[in-house]
C-alpha cells in the first residue's frame, strides 16, 4: 500500500505542505465503469473543497 498520496489541489480539504493528501482513506472512480485505461478516465472521491 502506497506510504503517501500526493495531491496538487490546493483548495482540497485534505490537502498537506508538500502536496500531500491527508486523508484517511482515498476513493478513486473510473467515468467508464469498473475499467479505466488512463488518469484522465479516472476521479478522486475523496475530494472536499476546502472551506474559507
Amino acid at each position: 500500500m502506497a506510504q503517501d498520496v500526493l495531491c496538487e489541489v490546493h483548495n482540497c480539504s485534505y490537502w498537506k505542505n508538500g502536496n500531500k493528501c491527508g486523508a484517511d482513506q482515498i476513493y478513486v472512480v473510473s467515468h467508464t465503469g469498473n475499467h479505466a485505461d488512463d488518469s484522465y478516465e479516472t476521479d478522486c472521491k475523496t475530494f472536499e473543497p476546502k472551506l474559507s
